[in-house]
């Protein structure tokens, strides 16, 4: 058998523990590079997350006023509310509130779409400031009131509903319940003694079921809102020639875009140019389907107004005794 120097193993061992130390340095800095690598990462990924900026755009809410029923109202403003969505680069959202719900419910809206007695409420009660009126019909962002009858009626002046029988529209109706009122009042008829009755259509669609009950006969006479009338006119579903004008009331100003004072300036001033900026020809894609926001809506446009334009509408409900300004 070979015998091999004491050198030759100590060598040996030295070039093994030589090998060994190596192996485990290496294994060390495997290890110490996976951690590094594994922090960098880390904070890369913490770092990617603080810089990029939120995908969710803030969200408002806009108080759409019920005006013939709730599904109609969201029907026709629902292209509206998406269109001021892009514009603005905010989440807006429709919701339809009843006229007499909308001040109970105000601290949940931030943009509101009313007529000129609901704002002037909203205005005095809550802090709401007008933006924009809305132009519809012949009389752009007015409206008017007037007592019609039937011309085979025989009712000709104001004294000649005196005992006779009339529908009203909605008590918050500038053009429909508040105007008449005013007009009977400034004229010396009280229409709790003078007249044998009056009555208001309930459910929904109480302009057209007003109109549609003097036609049939329901009522002597009517306080017709003349924009409705002039509508169902045009779509040919009355002949003008049926009815006599007894008495029209002062055109006032009607619906509107307000603010609450829960929305900055910046972004108000930025949502009245949106809608002023609106045309007949400004679309916006609902379901698919390219809509015309301002026909969708029944509306010929939008324009500068201030708060005084709507004092004839205060005038009104001082000398009716109606809110805000009614005594118990």
């Amino acid at each position: 058998m070979r015998k091999f120097p004491e050198k030759y193993f100590r060598n040996v061992i030295s070039v093994r523990i030589l090998s060994l130390r190596g192996r485990m340095r290496s294994v060390k800095n495997g290890i110490l590079f996976m951690v590094l690598a594994l922090c960098f990462l880390t904070m890369s990924s913490c770092s990617s997350d603080q810089q990029s900026p939120s995908t969710e755009r803030p969200k408002y809410r806009i108080g759409y006023m019920i005006c013939n029923s709730a599904e109609e109202t969201l029907q026709r403003f629902r292209p509206m509310t998406a269109y001021l969505s892009e514009q603005l680069d905010i989440e807006l959202e429709a919701v339809a509130i009843d006229t007499i719900n909308f001040a109970r419910k105000i601290d949940t809206v931030h943009f509101t779409h009313t007529n000129s007695l609901l704002y002037i409420i909203l205005n005095r009660f809550h802090g709401v400031e007008i933006l924009a009126a809305e132009k519809a019909g012949s009389l752009g962002f007015k409206t008017q009131g007037a007592i019609v009858a039937l011309k085979k009626s025989n009712i000709n002046t104001l004294d000649d509903l005196k005992g006779k029988t009339m529908l009203f529209g909605p008590m918050f109706a500038p053009s429909a319940y508040l105007s008449q009122m005013d007009l009977l009042i400034r004229n010396g008829i009280d229409p709790e003694e003078d007249l044998a009755n009056y009555t208001i259509p309930s459910g929904s669609f109480k302009h057209e079921k007003l109109i549609y009950g003097v036609l049939f006969g329901a009522a002597d006479a009517g306080a017709f809102p003349m924009l409705d009338f002039e509508r169902m006119v045009n779509a040919g579903k009355l002949d003008p020639e049926d009815f006599v004008v007894v008495a029209k009331a002062p055109p006032v100003a009607y619906c509107n875009f307000g603010v609450t004072q829960k929305v900055d300036s910046k972004l108000a001033e930025a949502f009245r140019k949106a809608i002023l900026a609106l045309t007949s020809e400004s679309t916006v894609e609902i379901d698919g389907e390219e809509v015309r926001v301002l026909k969708q809506a029944w509306i010929d446009g939008y324009e500068v107004v201030e708060d005084e334009d709507f004092d004839l509408v205060r005038d009104m409900a001082k000398r009716t005794n109606m809110p805000p300004y009614q005594e118990y």
